[in-house]
């Protein structure tokens, strides 16, 4: 269906790969940039909520709002690429979708994700296409209706990406849309939660994230537990040990076996010290 050669020359691969590692962290000023990566960045803005009100082009043909994928009461992931991106989009894609194989969770059921196009040029048909491809790859029948595959509707899609801090920009030199690599974790009511960076993504980073974006709605204790003791790692771009929580709960932990195991003994000796043939209320 989509012809995976067509990669474009070496020289496209080169710069697609040093937008993938070095974009989502560049603090420097767009003068000090490659001119491949001038306007190329995600600025996180977590806890900003997004215009639920924007329309976009659903694979049916239709104009529909985003608000139509919040209002199940579910967390959203978020994700821009175009379906005629040589390389990138398809990683990242191919990469989220290998993790969601992992995730017991399955979009449409307990998540949301809508995929949107930045290439305002691009049709229904293409995201109609690529969503009978990735639906095919994920193999979850809830997905049918849980994956959304948009485009653009009156320049909604960079209004909506300027919200999200998801800043991308045509190069005419290689006649490709220069973007990096993210997808974004939303909250029922449209609020930003979390960003994960890369092409490859862990089973547990989606699981915390979408945990975390649930607001509580999503996961069981052991899911909550694991908040409590992994947290979001900006330079790691994911989830890590906080080893300073593993000590809090390690040392409740100690604090509650040592009063088992006191109580155990105090009662032990009680019993032991009454007279005998004297019963012992339990």
């Amino acid at each position: 269906m989509f012809n995976y050669q067509r990669r474009g020359s070496i020289n496209k691969v080169v710069i697609a790969l040093l937008v993938l590692a070095i974009a989502p962290s560049l603090q420097a000023r767009d003068e000090e940039l490659p001119p491949e990566l001038v306007g190329v960045d995600v600025v996180e803005h977590i806890g900003q909520k997004v215009n639920l009100d924007l329309q976009f082009t659903a694979e049916s043909g239709y104009q529909v709002p985003l608000r139509q994928f919040f209002e199940k009461g579910k967390p959203v992931l978020l994700n821009f690429v175009y379906y005629r991106c040589p390389m990138l989009c398809n990683l990242l894609l191919n990469g989220q979708t290998a993790a969601l194989r992992e995730l017991a969770w399955t979009a449409g059921k307990e998540f949301e994700i809508v995929t949107i196009s930045i290439a305002p040029e691009e049709q229904f048909n293409l995201a109609r296409a690529k969503k009978k491809f990735y639906l095919e790859t994920y193999d979850r029948q809830s997905a049918q209706q849980g994956w959304h595959f948009l485009t653009d509707f009156q320049g909604n899609t960079k209004r909506l990406a300027d919200e999200v801090g998801f800043q991308y920009r045509w190069d005419a030199k290689t006649e490709q849309w220069a973007h990096t690599a993210a997808i974004m974790m939303l909250t029922p009511d449209g609020r930003i939660s979390r960003y994960l960076y890369g092409v490859k993504f862990k089973e547990r980073d989606l699981r915390l994230g979408l945990t975390e974006a649930s607001e509580g709605k999503l996961g069981t204790v052991g899911d909550k537990l694991l908040l409590f003791c992994f947290h979001y790692d900006s330079e790691a771009k994911g989830y890590v040990p906080f080893a300073r929580n593993i000590m809090k709960l390690g040392g409740v932990l100690m604090v509650v076996c040592m009063g088992i195991v006191l109580g155990f003994l105090f009662r032990r000796d009680r019993n032991n010290s009454l007279p005998s043939g004297v019963a012992t209320v339990k």
